[in-house]
């Protein structure tokens, strides 16, 4: 096995229910804190689902959690901070497995390091992508949100991470109130140029960035 601290493990996960990845991440948390496994990003998509944080509730949405799922969207709660997220095919979900105590990181450099990660991997696309004080995430023109990033620690080793829409269902996001924000919008990389790479080309950037920004 490649050395717990000095390296990042990669793997893809494909389409994968958000309760199997949910447990995935359990599991390797608990390798990570034991030291039997190194850091990890585990890459994937999501059936249609609707994640619901842990300060954040239905008050305000279009829809009932009921109504969500006769919609043929899952509805799950997490312990994630942020608020409602909608994950779907088309949309590549970052699992991080890190132990920031061990990389010597705070909470908020391992958000501005997973913001720069997706960052980065939209610059050769040309899409003007950046930081806006007041929300996380990564924006476009500070107006549309492209990828939503939010983490759960135990043990300083954390959970779940970010999720950049490359090409997904963008009618699912009215389903819900994307992040609790009502006056700006959500958008794609397919909606912002009208195309969008491959799903499998956009994990390999999104890794290789990745693992720059990590240093690993």
């Amino acid at each position: 096995m490649a050395s717990t601290t000095s390296s990042i493990e990669v793997i893809d996960l494909g389409l994968i229910s958000y309760p199997d990845a949910l447990q995935l991440q359990y599991k390797r948390r608990d390798e990570r804190l034991a030291g039997l496994a190194p850091n990890t990003l585990f890459l994937l998509e999501h059936p249609p689902t609707v994640t619901v944080a842990r300060a954040s509730s239905f008050d305000g949405a279009p829809f009932t959690e009921d109504e969500l799922k006769t919609k043929g969207l899952s509805v799950y709660k997490t312990e994630r901070g942020g608020m409602t997220t909608y994950h779907g095919p088309g949309q590549i979900v970052g699992y991080v497995i890190l132990d920031i105590s061990q990389m010597a990181m705070k909470v908020h450099e391992l958000m501005r390091r997973l913001e720069q990660t997706v960052i980065d991997t939209l610059r050769p696309l040309n899409i003007n992508a950046g930081r806006l004080d007041a929300y996380p995430g990564v924006w476009v023109d500070g107006e549309r949100k492209i990828a939503a990033v939010g983490v759960h620690l135990r043990r300083w080793v954390t959970i779940h991470g970010f999720a950049l829409n490359v090409s997904p269902d963008m009618s699912h996001f009215e389903a819900i109130v994307p992040c609790g924000i009502t006056d700006k919008g959500v958008t794609s990389i397919q909606k912002e140029l009208g195309k969008a790479p491959g799903i499998g080309e956009m994990k390999i950037l999104l890794a290789e960035n990745f693992s720059k920004n990590f240093q690993r």
